[in-house]
C-alpha cells in the first residue's frame, strides 16, 4: 500500500497532479471494491430480517380486499409483498410477504397455530445443519426456487417456522405492485 501511494506521489509529482487527491482516488478505490465484497459475516447462518407473516382468515380473499380497501395494502392472489430496503446495500430492494391463508390450511402443519412467521436467513444450509446439531426439529428438506430456498422447523413451542434464503432481485425483475 505504502509503495503504491509513494509511486502515486511520484507520478503526481512529475505530471503536476495534486499527490493527496490521488491518496484520496486510491482509498475511496480500495473503499468501494471493500464495501461490493461479501464480508465474512454475510456467510454467518443466522436470521437477518422478517421474511412474511402467514395467518389463518376465515375468507382470505374478503380479508385481503379489507385490508387493501382500509389499509391501502397492494394486494394480489397471494397477499402482499411489502417492498423495503437493505440496510446494508441500500439499492438493494428486498420483500416480506404477508398472506392470510384459509383456515384449517394443512401449509402450517404439524403446528397448531393460526399463524407462522417465515424468516429471511443468509447460508441456509449452514442454519440447517446448526439447527439439527442443536436439536431443532427440522420439518422438511431445503427446497430451492429461483426466487430462493426454503425450509420449515419447529420452535420448542409447537410453532412452525418457514426459513427463506430470499433471491429478491427475482420478484424485483417480476415487477408488479408492492405495499411501500
Amino acid at each position: 500500500m505504502n509503495k503504491l501511494l509513494t509511486l502515486f506521489s511520484i507520478v503526481a509529482v512529475l505530471t503536476g497532479c495534486n499527490s493527496s487527491n490521488i491518496k484520496t482516488n486510491v482509498m475511496e478505490n480500495q473503499k468501494n471494491q471493500t464495501e461490493n465484497t461479501p464480508s465474512a459475516s454475510d456467510t454467518i447462518p443466522k436470521v437477518t430480517g422478517i421474511g412474511g407473516i402467514f395467518f389463518f382468515s376465515d375468507n382470505p380473499k374478503e380479508t385481503k380486499a379489507w385490508y387493501a380497501k382500509n389499509l391501502g395494502l397492494e394486494v394480489s392472489e397471494w397477499g402482499s409483498s411489502f417492498e423495503f430496503r437493505n440496510a446494508n446495500r441500500p439499492d438493494e430492494i428486498n420483500y416480506l410477504q404477508w398472506s392470510p391463508f384459509k383456515a384449517g390450511s394443512e401449509y402450517f402443519l404439524p403446528s397448531k397455530k393460526e399463524f407462522m412467521i417465515n424468516y429471511r436467513v443468509q447460508n441456509i444450509e449452514g442454519l440447517v445443519k446448526k439447527l439439527k446439531a442443536n436439536g431443532v426439529i427440522v420439518v422438511d428438506e431445503i427446497d430451492a426456487y429461483d426466487y430462493g430456498k426454503f425450509v420449515h422447523i419447529m420452535d420448542d413451542e409447537g410453532n412452525k417456522i418457514e426459513l427463506w434464503e430470499p433471491v429478491d432481485s427475482v420478484f424485483t425483475a417480476m415487477g408488479g405492485k408492492t405495499t411501500k
